[in-house]
C-alpha cells in the first residue's frame, strides 16, 4: 500500500448526454444549500476576505473531481459568489485547484498539508498561485472546522452526512479514491 493516490487522470473526452444532464441536475439541488452555505461562512469569518486583499475578485474554480460539477468561488464580500457549475460550464477561472472531494475539505479545514498533496500529485493547481496562496493562508488562519460547522448548520442530518462522508473515504493509507 502507498501513502498516497494514483495521480489525478487528466479531463479528456467529450461529455455524453445523460453525464451532462446528472450535472446540470445536480447543480440545480445544490445550489441553496451552497448559497446558504457561503452566507453563513462570510457572516462568521469576515476577517478570511480581508486576509485575500486584491484577490477578493479572483475566480476560483474548485473542482472536486469525482462530484459530477465543479464550484466556482469569487470571495468578494460585495458581490459573493458561490455556485455549482457543469464542468462544461465552468467560467474562465483566475486560479483552479483540483483534487478529491475528501481531499479538499481536509485542506478547507487544514486537516491536510496542501504543498504535500500538491506533490504527491493528489492535488492540482493552476492560474493565479499568489491568489491559491492567499486562499490557503486565509483559511488557515480560521479557528475551528468550517467543514463541522457548515454540517451544523443542517443539524443532527448534517452532522451525520459529514462524519458517514469522511468515514466512506477515509482507509488506513489515507489514500482517496479515484474517479
Amino acid at each position: 500500500m502507498t501513502d498516497t493516490a494514483p495521480p489525478i487522470p487528466p479531463q479528456t473526452g467529450t461529455p455524453n448526454p445523460a453525464r451532462l444532464f446528472v450535472s446540470r441536475m445536480a447543480c440545480t439541488v445544490v445550489q441553496p444549500l451552497l448559497s446558504r452555505i457561503v452566507r453563513r461562512i462570510a457572516q462568521e469569518h469576515p476577517s478570511l476576505f480581508a486576509r485575500l486583499g486584491a484577490h477578493q475578485s479572483t475566480d476560483f474554480l474548485i473542482d472536486p473531481v469525482e462530484l459530477p460539477f465543479a464550484l466556482h468561488l469569487r470571495p468578494d464580500p460585495q458581490a459573493l459568489i458561490f455556485r455549482a457549475v457543469p464542468r462544461d460550464a465552468a467560467p474562465d477561472a483566475g486560479a483552479t485547484i483540483r483534487g478529491q472531494f475528501l481531499l479538499l475539505l481536509e485542506l478547507l479545514d487544514s486537516e491536510q498539508d496542501g504543498d504535500a498533496a500538491f506533490f504527491s500529485r493528489d492535488l492540482e493547481v493552476s492560474g493565479d498561485t499568489e491568489a491559491i496562496v492567499r486562499l490557503r493562508n486565509a483559511l488557515d488562519d480560521i479557528d475551528g472546522s468550517i467543514a463541522e460547522d457548515t454540517a451544523a448548520m443542517f443539524g443532527k442530518p448534517g452532522r451525520a452526512i459529514l462524519s458517514r462522508l469522511r468515514r466512506s473515504y477515509s482507509d488506513d493509507t489515507k489514500g482517496y479514491p479515484q474517479p
